[in-house]
């Protein structure tokens, strides 16, 4: 049996064969469905997983309360990877009481027409188990409007004995919803002191760009509210379960939801000739000779822009460069800038350049971008290239990744 702690078990399932998390983001090592089952006088399931994986899942669950009935099932998140397994659970469990607040349920009864036998919660509310007790902490907007965590502490008997009731382990488990989590599945151990975590915190980075990200400030609110509570396991929908790392985590989230970056610089491009990929190496060359070490560079046409965003989110700096195409701005590169205005990071500095063989455009448009939807700091010139680098644009080039570099190291 997976045990986390003292009667908490992990019942989760891996999904291996998934190419795109969300019809959208690469998942190179799959992902993970996180559920998790309290298996005090009450029995209690925290999330369930996406329906696909039911009867692994199943079997999950009956590997650790056998026949026992489940009292109760709560919802922290309402996406259909976490919450999909609900209709068949209770055809398996007729008598469970799903546990969730307001927003919940309005979504339960869309997805899958569920409207009887639900539990309303509110901030603040608990429930007890027996030797634990659980209190409900609503987050909304960490990244959906019904999302919640629920925080799992020893119970205080209040004076009454009973022979039932076991002694409550001394740690406290916040299962925090799709919050703390990451991309990749779980080979074989699920706590994070039993594994090595490297693969998991660039993955977490993306994770949170991804899906998360334009939310900074809820994710600050949320923070707030478990300000001061101990918490010696984070149990998250996706990744492992972190207990050696928990304040790292922590401070992980509470980073990039500031939009705190390093001093670096991302540099992206389209290019379908090599012009202006050929400026793109000139101001990445001139950046590093002026002292930045942490310089990135993607081709937008051949990089997914997931991993884009993810760097995005971890340094300060973007240059930008495409062609004009088709009188206005390479579609690749279009497609990105629109993303990033989506994600509403904070606190960036932007330069750009663009080419063009007959007809101005690429330059203007992302100056445009800039203007109306991304509203970052500008540094340098942007530089203009007609057909082909010549001597002026080269030094407007080096010019360019030079000036970045030293705003990134003032």
């Amino acid at each position: 049996m997976k045990e986390i702690t003292k009667n908490i078990f992990y019942v989760g399932v891996n999904d291996r064969n998934k190419t795109l998390f969300e019809g959208l983001w690469p998942l190179p090592n799959g992902v993970s469905y996180n559920s998790y089952i309290i298996a005090d006088e009450k029995v209690c399931l925290i999330d369930t997983v996406e329906v696909d994986f039911f009867m692994p899942y199943l079997e999950n669950i009956r590997e650790v309360i056998g026949q026992r009935p489940i009292d109760y099932v709560v919802v922290n998140h309402m996406e259909p990877d976490h919450s999909g397994s609900l209709a068949l659970l209770r055809q398996f469990y007729p008598d469970i009481q799903i546990i969730g607040n307001k927003k919940t349920f309005d979504m339960m009864s869309g997805f899958y027409h569920l409207t009887t036998g639900l539990k309303e919660v509110k901030n603040g509310d608990s429930i007890d188990l027996g030797s634990y007790q659980l209190q409900f902490v609503l987050t909304p907007m960490v990244h959906w409007p019904e999302t919640m965590m629920t925080l799992c502490a020893p119970n205080t008997p209040l004076g009454r004995k009973t022979l039932a009731r076991q002694e409550p382990s001394t740690v406290n488990v916040l299962f925090s919803g799709d919050a703390f989590g990451c991309f990749g599945a779980l080979n074989g151990a699920y706590v994070d002191e039993q594994m090595n975590c490297d693969t998991f915190w660039l993955e977490m980075t993306r994770y949170y760009s991804n899906i998360v990200g334009k939310y900074g400030t809820p994710v600050q609110m949320a923070l707030k509210k478990l300000a001061g509570v101990k918490v010696d396991y984070i149990c998250s929908t996706h990744g492992p379960v972190w207990h050696e790392h928990v304040e790292k985590v922590i401070g992980i989230y509470d980073r990039l939801s500031r939009y705190e970056a390093e001093p670096g610089l991302v540099i992206c491009y389209g290019t379908m000739y090599g012009n202006t990929e050929r400026a793109a190496e000139v101001i990445a060359r001139a950046a590093a000779q002026a002292g930045l070490k942490n310089i990135v560079m993607y081709n937008v046409s051949q990089t997914h822009h997931s991993y884009i965003i993810r760097d995005l989110f971890r340094y300060r700096g973007l240059i930008v460069g495409a062609p004009t195409y088709n009188t206005g701005l390479y579609h690749e590169m279009n497609v990105l800038l629109d993303e990033l205005s989506q994600k509403d990071i904070k606190g960036r500095l932007f330069g750009w350049f663009g080419s063009y063989s007959w007809a101005s455009k690429a330059v203007g448009e992302i100056a445009r971008w800039n203007e109306e939807k991304l509203h970052y700091e500008q540094v340098g010139t942007p530089v203009e290239i007609k057909q082909a680098l010549n001597a002026d644009t080269l030094a407007q080039c080096e010019a360019l990744g030079r000036e970045m570099a030293e705003k990134l190291m003032a």
